[in-house]
């Protein structure tokens, strides 16, 4: 027996892309369908950094040392998640679902547990920390279906 019920949400998300699927069957054997998708365009941090590393004087004579630069791929990672916490929270106040499970990398999944509205957090029943973002919705049925399994 899952946890997985008719009508339950699968948000199936990495820092980049999110697909939002709606269960129509039940636990035993699921069958999800996409409804909706979110992607952000996030080009690797070279692409996105204005120029090379500053650089600040070190003790010595002639000595310099490089400075970290922001990673601008990590901090639109960050905020994806953000954004996503928001786009979910609007629809659990909106009453638009009762089950929400979130398959996610563990990373994206903190980041998304620390960035979740308490509306949204009481109506989890289950989390994936799995990338899934590119497999195809029969192996995220069966892959849910075995992880929420009790």
């Amino acid at each position: 027996m899952t946890k997985l019920h008719n009508g339950t949400w699968v948000v199936i998300a990495d820092g980049e892309k999110a697909l939002f699927l709606h269960n129509l069957t039940d636990g035993a054997d699921p069958h999800l369908e996409v409804f909706r998708e979110e992607e952000q365009d996030n080009p690797k941090d070279i692409d996105q950094s204005a120029n090379r590393p500053g650089r600040m004087p070190d003790t010595g004579q002639g000595q310099r040392s490089a400075l970290d630069d922001t990673d601008w791929h990590e901090l639109a990672k960050d905020r994806f998640a953000a954004d996503l916490a928001d786009i979910l929270y609007m629809q659990a106040h909106k009453g638009q679902f009762d089950h929400l499970v979130i398959c996610a990398p563990p990373k994206t999944l903190g980041e998304l547990r620390d960035q979740m509205h308490q509306e949204v957090s009481e109506k989890v029943i289950g989390e994936v920390p799995k990338t899934l973002t590119n497999h195809p919705v029969t192996e995220i049925e069966e892959i849910i279906k075995n992880d929420l399994a009790a």
